[in-house]
């Protein structure tokens, strides 16, 4: 990419994605090509490629890069063009990540600020065409544009929110962090023939998912 800080992300891919275990080479190379910096405000931009979240405004967060890498590798995306659901748009940086690895992705805000913050960076980073980005309650999904290959939520979740499960397509994958207030577990939920299959992942804090599935509102 060329920019002042190409050096900080391939120190970030090999040092918090590769070393601690990320293996897929198309999740480390898309980590590589995002410019992380500009999802975060100018005055945070010499901190974007540290091993930390940092606040976006909104009260809400850009996730720690290894998060990031951690759910897009779990969503086991195929190489080729499948859709997927985020709910929590946020800053816009996991939706470029997904963008880069194919994906058409259908990216939901609660948050106007957010969503068209969002929204003008990534079209001006030229992912037009593959993302497209609404101001909603996530939690409800996006049932026009069901079914999905993959859904991933990045907000912290205390059940699963049960109109995602019913647009998720067969043999889908379903990422989220959900548990308490404070601490969740994330978990790759598989949709089956005679089902659903629940995989732990791991230990995780995110802000709370707010919306009709998630936590009430303040």
């Amino acid at each position: 990419m060329g920019d002042a800080f190409e050096d900080d992300r391939n120190r970030m891919v090999a040092a918090q994605l590769a070393a601690r275990g990320i293996a897929d080479g198309r999740v480390l190379e898309a980590m590589r090509r995002v410019p992380r910096h500009l999802f975060v405000e100018p005055g945070l931009q010499p901190h974007a490629y540290e091993d930390t979240p940092l606040p976006i405004g909104a009260r809400q967060t850009i996730s720690q890069p290894y998060m990031v890498a951690l759910m897009s590798e779990a969503l086991e995306l195929a190489d080729g063009d499948e859709r997927v659901l985020e709910v929590g748009t946020g800053s816009g940086y996991q939706t470029a990540v997904l963008a880069e690895l194919g994906a058409r992705v259908f990216s939901l805000e609660r948050i106007p600020e957010l969503a068209f913050r969002a929204r003008d960076l990534l079209d001006a980073l030229g992912y037009r065409d593959r993302v497209t980005v609404e101001v909603g309650d996530g939690t409800l999904g996006w049932p026009a544009e069901a079914p999905y290959d993959a859904i991933i939520v990045t907000a912290g979740a205390p059940q699963i929110p049960r109109p995602l499960i019913e647009q998720l397509g067969p043999g889908g994958r379903l990422v989220l962090p959900m548990g308490e207030e404070e601490l969740q577990g994330l978990v790759r939920i598989r949709r089956q023939p005679d089902g659903i299959a629940e995989e732990y992942l791991g230990d995780c804090r995110f802000v709370k998912l707010r919306g009709s599935y998630g936590w009430e509102e303040p």
